[in-house]
């Protein structure tokens, strides 16, 4: 047997050759350690986010054809790509090449913020487009245009995640390609002026289809000369680990040989597997069976299709696609099946096999199984031809078994309905389905009555918490033979839910249960035919179907209509002004371009140093207990271990301290001796790369004891139960405003005690926790953090050392994404680095792989309101009394600060007199940390819900309400004090009736009730919500150097993560100094470069977060060049005297032969009366719900905003839409599950999940206003970054309005209340929540009431 040759392939045009690599090699971890790349990121390692799409190129030379495909590479095993091109974003466009217009249309359309996933978007976004232009069927596009389509373009990117853009203007640049996009609908842009200019394309970078090339000739040279050798050679004996048999047979050899053991070796065709079911050790050995010729048979006849198991799901879709109509409703539903990067490489035999033998909840399994699929499996010599359904019955099947292919027999379309359903939280996939199903029905029609007669059916249902997809075989028996009527459906339902039984631990039993019995109560509605048994069946809501049921409104219209597949539509209404230019322009982000080339480093893209190791961290599963030991399991990744790090690591004189805020308290790094939470950090193992950590890391057992500890207090009751709180320092403490006794003693109604959650969410900064630390000489070490807070981090890593402050070096360049989370968070990484580094006197990295992060990061802060408030007859509010209770957990971090901001976003409303009680309570859970708006967020929302109670009290339109208690002037310095600013400030009233009281809102309000009356099954809220938010002025330092070639670089103590702060930065520069300048210095934009943050070059940098760093930062800059200009100005006026006009350089080599002080430092601090001022914002939103499903589409948003006279509109638009989605995610979708222990168990992208363009509003429309000036702001500019995310409160808002409609409509009465119109609505209200309120058991109801009310029909015979 001959020897493998290497791994070739070529990247991005250049030949790498790979040999003795070992087998579990990712092609993301070698394009990453052994390539130059660093485009593509680990974003999650689940194939979940899209951080790591690269275009990976097959040569055939056979047909001398190369398809192209986009693939997740942080799930490709770099041997499955053995004789491919793999293309990443560097690839196609980059500084020294030029970019490419993908990359420059996502950075003119202001697509790209934080840039972390902006190579991953830009391929994505690519590779649809090179896939489009391939078509050979499509006509070919206008000059500058692809053949992409408008509809395409907003999937292209659908399974990729961003945190910081709200994704609109990704959609835009994606859209601009699309040869049928009305380009004057795109949205702001540094191409055209919006509204002053016509957009053209001749103005956009011009794009041309085959510019890139995708596969060398030289390997294609390669690839044919190595055919010709290859045939007839036996299986290679691997060099490295990896086989390829060739044949059933040879495969049977491997299967056979003494080397193949079941827990060593793996089979694989794609991976893409582990990125549900992860790997708990290493393999040394993998059998690739993807070159087996028989696995990829693609066979059509007039009996049916047959699909070879290692077919990918994306092939499958294309073959299914143009079949007859079963056949295309398979290949409808599998588009909804992961995402297009997974879908690419993903086979549907592994598919299947994960389902039979994992219990794995496809989607796959349950259409197939409902089209009658027949499998072929090969167990050692013997072949089998079962069913699906056989086939999963079978126990579950072990590694040696083969599925070598499907069979989907061919439907004539004669009598058959079949229809697929899945509810997800996302309506595009890449989520898997809390139940899912698939229906097919023969019927014939009854020559005298015309009914629909049910001859046969095959009902099949899967993902609701069952072992795998199952036939519901007891409803098929009792249908046959029945024509459908109301009374035929009801007892199916019946007798459906005696079948579909949630396992025990399953999420949401009683929720799946009614989702299965929508779902056949949506397909037997459609086969009613007849008008005395006309059922008012849902319209095809949650189905993709075609056929579809007898309505009462109108079926036509509603037949194939989907508010899920509207376009995404969007509107900006910015002011511009030439005052203070180029500040105030919206130029676009500075370094977007190196961002969606993918040539901006982040830390983990930092090379590694020599002689580099790498961390994780072991954490603890139990949230109070002793920890005796920590061993290792025997197993092949525990031998990769060099040493475990823990507490009697710390240098003496060093304390084991992770992080600390000043005057608030400190967190450990180590659990020593005893953890106090679940997740908390027990020991980093440290291994040579860092995938051997993160699998060395899992082979931990740790020893626990609970020997006389008390139990672990793990809610806010158990916490007020036992009496641990922390304290709020006296001068964060809220006032209360007026007397609340006095308030109640006036009030004509009154509502006590009621009550409303609010749970965490999680900060999914797309790079996780990172950081690099090298030893240096004479006891200093450096360190490379992804950190919102440098100088807190360099301080505490100090105090962990027990070394001067001056010995730390603290670099952080840009973070991909903070929020807040890397800020406290960020510092135990770089203490834990620091640590390992210092003792082995190696450079160490640390990533956190996504899990770890999850399970750490503590997030958003979880509370528990009880409210009790009096008001007049006539809607106002005179007193109100909150007990409030924030679940803080084991450290104080920032939680102190909580209450005086959950109190102060309350405040926008006039309450009359106000009262509270805040506990901030001390649990055994991961400390909860500042997370973007932190406790504003959740007072502004529980301001809504007491506003939206008070309404249904009094059964009046809650903006009636709203609109009474806002604030005058008068009142609102009662409640604010000097941060309420001058009276010509106050903005929020005339914002609020620009929505609230506008013709269009009562329009709208009218078609919503219209859109109620005449839709059960669907039903519509409005809602406009008001915000009001403090933000405070920090002192902040600034520097200013001018090089002698007039070239500048500045220096601020904040750092860019994404929020523009550089831009603005920037702009502000050239403003400084732009009196220096004959254009006011517009041409001084490109001399600028504003550099990294480093604590011993910039001192007291303070912290980068409340939404103010960058106009602060600004205006030390501002400082800084005022000092500048006065240094400068004797020698232009001079050097003006003698020649004229002064150009820029002359005046700087003038200056510097003069020895004039070329650099400026300025440390701002702002003016002791004038150190908060408040920012004001207004939103409408109207969303649409699904009765049967508890599914949201956000239909539309429109918000307003003051950003005073923006610094960069672009960028603070950007903050504004990016903001108000994230907070759509913590109001509708996020799940921070914890188990019983308080362990984060929603630790990854299959349970966690962020909102993605498939669940942003259908019509996003975004207005800065241009409010009064205040010269005591920096230039009359205003916040961004914080503020909007309160409006996305609209949205839950609006849900409830929809839910009201859909609970006066069936009579549900629910909840304390016991009421209709009032009931409680925690956040977030993900579509288990909306279903239950809406009812779980309204089909029930309805047939029941249809059942009474008309004739009954039975069965014929």
């Amino acid at each position: 047997m001959g020897k493998q040759a290497a791994v070739v392939l070529a990247v991005n045009g250049k030949r790498y050759e790979a040999a003795g690599v070992d087998p579990s090699t990712t092609l993301l971890e070698y394009l990453r350690t052994q390539t130059p790349v660093r485009g593509p990121k680990l974003g999650c390692g689940e194939g979940g986010c899209g951080a790591c799409v690269v275009l990976v190129s097959k040569y055939d030379p056979a047909t001398d054809e190369v398809t192209e495909f986009s693939a997740s590479s942080c799930l490709t095993l770099l041997h499955s790509v053995d004789r491919c091109s793999v293309t990443t974003s560097e690839g196609i466009g980059n500084t020294k090449d030029g970019y490419h217009p993908v990359q420059q249309r996502l950075s003119g359309f202001h697509a790209s913020q934080c840039g972390f996933c902006t190579p991953g978007m830009c391929m994505s976004i690519f590779s649809a487009l090179v896939k489009a232009d391939k078509a050979a069927d499509r006509p070919a596009p206008p000059a500058g245009f692809s053949k992409l389509t408008s509809s395409e373009a907003e999937k292209a990117v659908s399974g990729n995640l961003c945190r910081c853009t709200g994704y609109r203007p990704i959609v835009d640049a994606c859209k601009s390609f699309a040869a049928d996009v009305d380009l004057e609908d795109l949205g702001l842009n540094c191409f055209w002026k919006k509204g002053d200019e016509p957009a053209d394309v001749s103005k956009l970078p011009g794009y041309d289809s085959g510019a890139v090339c995708t596969f060398p000739e030289f390997l294609k040279s390669e690839i044919k000369s190595s055919v010709e050798q290859v045939n007839g050679a036996p299986v290679p004996v691997s060099d490295d680990g990896w086989y390829r048999p060739k044949s059933i047979d040879e495969l049977h050899r491997l299967f056979q040989s003494e080397s193949f053991d079941e827990n060593s070796v793996k089979i694989v065709a794609s991976n893409t597997g582990s990125g549900v079911y992860k790997d708990q050790d290493l393999h040394d050995k993998y059998i690739d069976i993807k070159e087996v010729p028989e696995l990829s048979v693609i066979n059509r006849s007039n009996k049916g299709v047959e699909l070879g198991s290692v077919v990918s799901i994306s092939k499958a879709i294309e073959v299914l696609s143009d079949g007859n109509v079963v056949f295309e409703k398979i290949a409808d539903h599998l588009n909804k099946v992961a995402s297009p990067f997974v879908r690419n490489t993903a086979t549907i035999g592994g598919n299947i096999i994960m389902a039979q033998r994992l219990q794995f909840p496809s989607d796959i399994v349950t259409v197939l199984l409902a089209a009658g699929t027949t499998v072929t499996i090969q167990v050692v010599s013997k072949r089998l031809c079962l069913t699906l359904e056989e086939f999963l019955q079978q126990p579950p099947c072990d590694s040696r078994t083969l599925l070598l292919s499907i069979f989907i027999p061919y439907w004539s379309s004669d009598g058959i309905t079949f229809e697929t359903f899945r509810a997800a939280p996302r309506p595009l996939g890449n989520a898997v389905a809390y139940v899912n199903s698939a229906f097919l029905a023969r019927t014939s029609v009854d020559a005298a009555s015309r009914d629909h007669l049910i001859e046969d059916t095959c009902l099949v249902f899967g993902a609701y918490g069952t072992d795998h997809a199952i036939r519901a075989s007891k409803v098929e028996d009792y249908l046959k033979g029945k024509t459908v009527s109301s009374t035929v459906i009801l007892e199916a339902v019946r007798l459906l839910k005696a079948t579909v039984k949630p396992s025990e631990g399953t999420t949401h039993p009683e929720y799946r249960i009614s989702l299965a019995v929508s779902f056949l109560f949506t397909f037997l509605s459609s086969l009613v035919n007849n008008e005395s048994t006309k059922v008012n069946g849902p319209n095809g809501s949650c189905s993709n179907g075609a056929t579809n049921g007898a309505l009462e409104h109108s079926p036509e219209k509603h037949l194939k209509f989907d508010s899920n597949d509207l376009p995404i539509r969007s509107r900006q209404e910015i002011f511009l002004t030439d005052e203070y230019k180029p500040v105030g322009k919206p130029i676009k982000k500075a370094g977007a371009e190196i961002q969606a080339s993918g040539e901006a480093v982040y830390v983990d893209d930092i090379p590694a140093p020599k002689d580099c190791l790498y961390g994780a961290f072991i954490y603890s599963t139990h949230p109070h207990a002793h920890v005796k030991a920590i061993n290792f399991k025997s197993s092949l990744a525990s031998q990769k271990v060099i040493t475990v790090i823990t507490a009697k690591d710390i240098p003496s004189g060093g304390q084991n301290i992770g992080s600390t805020f000043p005057m608030m308290g400190d967190e450990a790094l180590f659990a020593d001796p005893v953890t106090e939470f679940a997740g908390q950090n027990i020991g980093v193992v440290i291994a040579e790369t860092q995938k051997y950590a993160y699998m060395a890391a899992k082979q931990a057992i740790i020893e626990y004891s609970t020997e006389n500890l008390q139990p672990p207090i793990l809610t806010i009751e158990d916490a007020i139960q036992r009496n641990s709180y922390f304290q709020v320092p006296p001068f964060l403490a809220p006032k209360p405003v007026g007397d609340y006794n006095k308030g109640m003693a006036e009030a004509d109604q009154k509502i006590l005690s009621a009550e409303v959650k609010l749970e965490s969410q999680y900060y999914f900064y797309m790079e996780t926790q990172v950081a690099l630390a090298i030893p240096d000489e004479d006891n200093c070490i450096t360190i490379y953090s992804s950190t919102q807070i440098p100088e807190v981090t360099q301080n505490v890593v100090a105090k962990c050392l027990g070394i001067p402050f001056h010995n730390v070096r603290l670099i952080s360049r840009r973070v991909g994404g903070g929020f807040g989370g890397k800020a406290m968070k960020a510092i135990h990484v770089a203490c834990a680095c620091a640590v390992a580094a210092f003792k082995l006197r190696r450079p160490v990295r640390m990533y956190l792989d996504r899990k770890t992060d999850m399970i750490m990061a503590g997030g958003r802060h979880p509370m528990k309101v009880k409210y009790s408030v009096g008001f007049k007859s006539d809607g106002k509010i005179t007193a109100l009394h909150i007990d409030l209770g924030i679940n803080a957990g084991i450290s104080p971090d920032v939680s102190p600060m909580l209450p005086p901001a959950i109190i102060g976003a309350l405040k926008k409303y006039n309450w009359g007199n106000l009262a509270f009680d805040t506990k901030v309570c001390k649990t055994n859970v991961s400390s909860k940390s500042a997370m973007r708006g932190p406790g504003d967020v959740q007072g502004s929302f529980i301001a809504e819900a007491i506003i939206e109670h008070v309404a249904s009290a009094l059964s009046v339109d809650t903006n009636t309400i709203r609109r009474k208690n806002l604030h005058d002037f008068e009142s609102l310095v009662v409640f604010f004090e000097d941060a309420a600013g001058e009276a010509s400030t106050y903005s929020l009233v005339t914002m609020f009736d620009k929505l609230a009281s506008s013709p269009e809102y009562q329009r709208r309000a009218a078609m919503v009730e219209h859109f109620n009356r005449s839709n059960k099954w669907k039903k519509r809220g409005i809602s406009c919500v008001p915000i009001t938010y403090e933000v405070n002025l920090r002192p902040t330092p600034g520097k200013v150097s001018i090089m002698n070639d007039g070239s500048i670089v500045v220096e601020v103590g904040g750092v860019e993560i994404g929020q523009g702060l550089w831009t603005k930065v920037k702009q502000m520069t050239a403003f400084g100094l732009g009196q220096l300048c004959p254009d006011g210095g517009e041409s001084l934009l490109d001399k600028v470069r504003v550099i990294q943050a480093d604590t011993l070059s910039m001192i007291q940098g303070g912290f980068t977060g409340g939404s103010t760093t960058s106009e602060t930062s600004c205006e030390a800059v501002r400082q800084s060049c005022v000092a500048l200009v006065e240094r400068l100005k004797p020698i232009k006026e001079n050097l003006e005297a003698e020649a004229g006009t002064v150009e820029w350089s002359s005046l700087i080599a003038q200056a510097s032969m003069a020895s004039v002080n070329l650099s400026a430092h300025a440390y701002w601090t702002p003016d002791p009366t004038f150190r908060s001022y408040l920012n004001y914002g207004a939103g409408i939103s109207e969303v649409e719900i699904d009765v049967l499903t508890g599914a949201t589409t956000i239909l539309r948003s429109d918000l307003v905003y003051d950003c005073g006279q923006s610094l960069n509109p672009a960028v603070d638009l950007g903050q504004v839409e990016g903001a108000f989605i994230q907070g759509v995610g913590f109001f509708t979708n996020e799940e921070y599950t914890t188990n019983s222990e308080g362990l984060v168990i929603h630790d990854g992208t299959w349970t966690y999940k962020i909102p993605t363009v498939d669940t942003i509003p259908k019509q996003l429309n975004v207005e800065l206003i241009n409010s009064a000036r205040d010269q005591k702001r920096v230039l009359s500019s205003k916040a961004s970054g914080e503020p909007p995310l309160l409006l996305a409160a609209s949205v839950h808002c609006a849900m409830r309005e929809a839910i009201r409609a859909a609970r006066k409509e069936f009579s549900v009465c629910t909840g304390p209340a016991n009421s209709a119109i009032t009931f409680e609505m925690d956040v977030p209200a993900t579509m288990p929540i909306v279903k239950e309120l809406c009812g779980l058991d309204v089909v029930e109801r309805y047939l029941e009431s249809m059942s009474t009310a008309g004739p009954t029909t039975t069965a014929k015979a």
